[in-house]
Parts: structure tokens; C-alpha cells; sequence
């Protein structure tokens, strides 16, 4: 699960843009997992694939329970704040473009519809396949590539 949890916090923090609500959904995504872990075939996929599907899963069901408290919620109140951690191998000019672009995405990544966020999120920040994708959104392969802007070739 080490190898995991970076991952699974990044996709929590962009789907979320709150490190402390990303880092709860984190760890209740390793408690899903530890717990049905039984349930997990490789015959179905890789073993992140199958994380990356509870996580998505976990996602969904917190979305819907915290959505009457975003309708509420002013916009203002509602954007992200990005945290910027110190680094000893970045300048600090660096450090300050760096925070500047992580601020960018997650702005534009709120104002996506969640479906499209999901897949932004697996495709350009997770560096999924598409069909890795399809299995995590349970989705024809065509829906993604559709909702991604992608022409058939």
C-alpha cells in the first residue's frame, strides 16, 4: 500500500482540492481496500487499477454526500486553497511557478463537471491508459475518448 498512497492522496486532493479532507478520504480508501481485499480478482486488472476503481468508488459516494453542502456554500468559500511545502532540491523561484501552476489546475479542475474531473484526473495527472480508465470509470473506452476531446483515429 506504500507504493500507493502518494497516488491515491493526489487523486483525493485534486478530485477534493483540500489536503485535509484529501488525506481522510486517503485513509478510508486503504480501509476499503483492506477490507475487500478478498473481493480483488487480477483476472479483472492490475492491482492499481483496482485501487484506483475503490478510490473513484470512495470519490463518488463522498461527492454525493457533501453535495447539499456545496449548494450552500458561496464560491468564494468554495475555492481551493493550494499548500505549498518547502523543498530543499527547488529554488524558491521554482517553488513559487510550481505552486502557481498547482493553483491553476485546481482552480480549472473545479470548474469541470465531476465525470469530466474523474477522467482529467486519471488520464493527465495519473498518467492512465485509456483503458485503464474505462475499467476504473466503468465506462465504454469510447465515452472516455468522447469526454476527453478525442477524435477516433
Amino acid at each position: 500500500m506504500r507504493r500507493h498512497s502518494r497516488r491515491i492522496f493526489n487523486i483525493c486532493y485534486r478530485f477534493t482540492g483540500n489536503r485535509t479532507e484529501a488525506e481522510d478520504l486517503a485513509q478510508d480508501v486503504f480501509l476499503r481496500v483492506y477490507r475487500t481485499l478478498a473481493s480483488y480478482r487480477s483476472a479483472h486488472g492490475g492491482f492499481a487499477t483496482w485501487v484506483t476503481s475503490v478510490t473513484r468508488n470512495l470519490l463518488i459516494d463522498h461527492y454525493r454526500r457533501t453535495k447539499r453542502d456545496r449548494i450552500t456554500d458561496s464560491l468564494d468559500d468554495a475555492m481551493p486553497v493550494v499548500e505549498n511545502k518547502e523543498s530543499a532540491g527547488r529554488r524558491p523561484d521554482e517553488q513559487a511557478l510550481l505552486g502557481e501552476l498547482s493553483g491553476q489546475v485546481q482552480s480549472a479542475l473545479t470548474k469541470l463537471s465531476p465525470e469530466l474531473r474523474e477522467a482529467v484526473i486519471l488520464r493527465d495527472l495519473q498518467q492512465l491508459e485509456y483503458a485503464e480508465i474505462q475499467t476504473v470509470l466503468e465506462v465504454p473506452e469510447g465515452t472516455v475518448k468522447s469526454q476527453m476531446g478525442v477524435r477516433p483515429a
